[in-house]
């Protein structure tokens, strides 16, 4: 049976001198924007390569929009869009001739949504690659990859080195994509904010590893900072999803993945009076996680020293 799903990888593994993707595990189902998230050289560039059929797994399964990758790459391209901060366009030509060139190929270009873009992105057709921008060249090439239409947007680092304004008018317009409920969007970035304000499926990879995968909600609603007075004698007791704790005197905080009643109950149970449940934004629950995954989470001792 085909899969369904716009993008699947199963197991998969990709062996370098110096890095390697470990069983990596991921599913993006139509009409959803997946935030792809990770620190600088944790493997998200090359997971796209191995998405796009660019690079080949050592093991393990690809499908993209239900044909298997990279053997089937051609049939999977027609309906994939890509767009990056680094795309490399004709410097000599316009975006007009670049506008052109994609109607020619692709069947699917909309001609009047092109023309809405170059609105929206306040470019101008006739101007030379060469003359624009790094935000003017980042919007031209969004631009080309909205225009035909794909069933999946992937994007790397679409919006590194935007200014507010350019990075505003990027995330609206994908943020319409979703529209449509049969088209999807891989969103990779380091840059939490922007995938916090777009995405309703996160996926945080770090080291070559997926160390977690959920929807947004649940990683908002799941993940609190505890802050709590407590008196002499107090022992932190073992708490679910508890990944950084501090005491400082007789004032302590901790951050957990697993908010709930039982955490309530075994604090107040322990003798600590709860002062202040905090949400946490993603970016916080991102390093809090990284940093539990690493085994580096910090905890300290009464005196406030960092053990």
């Amino acid at each position: 049976m085909m899969s369904t799903a716009a993008i699947e990888l199963n197991n998969v593994n990709k062996s370098y001198r110096y890095f390697a993707l470990s069983d990596i595990s991921l599913q993006l189902e139509p009409g959803h924007i997946m935030g792809f998230i990770g620190p600088n050289g944790a493997g998200k560039s090359t997971t796209i390569r191995l998405i796009m059929g660019l690079v080949h797994a050592d093991s393990g399964d690809i499908r993209v929009l239900g044909h298997a990758m990279p053997v089937e790459q051609v049939a999977a391209k027609w309906g994939i869009g890509f767009a990056s901060e680094d795309m490399n366009l004709y410097k000599a030509a316009t975006l007009e001739w670049h506008m052109g060139f994609m109607q020619s190929i692709y069947a699917d270009w909309d001609k009047d949504y092109a023309r809405q873009l170059v609105d929206r992105f306040d470019l101008r057709p006739e101007q030379r690659m060469k003359g624009m921008s790094h935000g003017q060249k980042v919007k031209s090439g969004l631009l080309l990859a909205l225009a035909r239409r794909p069933r999946l947007l992937v994007l790397d680092e679409p919006t590194t080195g935007l200014d507010p304004v350019a990075r505003t008018e990027v995330l609206n317009e994908l943020m319409e994509v979703l529209v449509d409920e049969d088209r999807s969007v891989l969103f990779s970035s380091h840059n939490t904010n922007d995938v916090e304000q777009i995405s309703d499926k996160i996926t945080f990879i770090d080291r070559g590893r997926i160390i977690e995968a959920q929807d947004k909600e649940s990683f908002l609603d799941r993940w609190r900072r505890v802050r709590f007075e407590t008196s002499a004698g107090f022992v932190l007791p073992e708490l679910p999803g508890m990944t950084e704790h501090r005491l400082d005197g007789s004032l302590g905080t901790l951050t957990t993945g697993n908010f709930g009643t039982e955490v309530r109950e075994k604090l107040q149970a322990a003798g600590a009076t709860i002062l202040a449940v905090d949400n946490m934004t993603l970016e916080e629950i991102f390093v809090a996680e990284v940093m539990s995954s690493r085994g580096t989470a910090s905890s300290s001792d009464s005196t406030g020293e960092s053990r």
